[in-house]
């Protein structure tokens, strides 16, 4: 619970009080009046002040809440003009250093499995075109002949090379690693 909230439950049980006490003074009788009926005159007269009372209680207990916000309101602005703007050290120097004593070791991650794939080229079908595909139908792709194959690592263009035929097997034979500026242009 914050600390306005506990003010304002202290003020609405000090409200509370004067409330009560209002009320007992209005049941009770005064000293004098004992036995005695009050006069339709004394009576309004009393009430009169009862409300006047009560009207300047309640304007006391407002004018207090206020000047308690007020208070609440210029103790936050002093508070945020006292705060400061971080500063943080420029780490750039360090984090280009090597460290120290220790050499990289990149063993760990020899293990790790990639899909290696040679793409000869691709092309788009319809649905209806590959629908009448058959044994012997040629595709069109959208290499010429003689253009170097392409050499993906996990989807993503690493080299190029040209298609060759070793012990009734096919392989690539790399001709051109793609360089880590055109990677990066590929990405964009």
């Amino acid at each position: 619970m914050s600390q306005e909230d506990k003010r304002e439950m202290e003020d609405q049980d000090k409200l509370a009080e004067e409330w009560a006490a209002a009320l007992a003074d209005q049941e009770e009788p005064e000293e004098g009046e004992s036995g005695s009926q009050p006069t339709p005159d004394t009576e309004s007269a009393k009430d009169a002040q009862d409300d006047e009372a009560l009207a300047d209680e309640w304007a006391a207990a407002l004018a207090a809440e206020e000047e308690e916000k007020l208070r609440d309101e210029k103790a936050q602005k002093t508070q945020a003009a006292q705060s400061k703007e971080p500063q943080f050290k420029d780490m750039t120097a360090e984090a280009k250093k090597k460290p120290e004593g220790m050499k990289r070791d990149l063993e760990f991650i020899l293990d790790i499995p990639l899909t290696v794939t040679a793409q000869l080229g691709s092309t788009q079908l319809l649905i209806n075109e590959l629908l009448q595909l058959g044994q012997g139908s040629v595709i069109e792709l959208n290499k010429l002949a003689g253009e170097p194959l392409e050499i993906h690592v996990n989807g993503k263009l690493v080299a190029r090379g040209e298609a060759v035929v070793i012990n009734e097997k096919f392989g690539v034979r790399l001709t051109d690693i793609i360089s880590p500026i055109e990677r990066i242009k590929q990405l964009g």
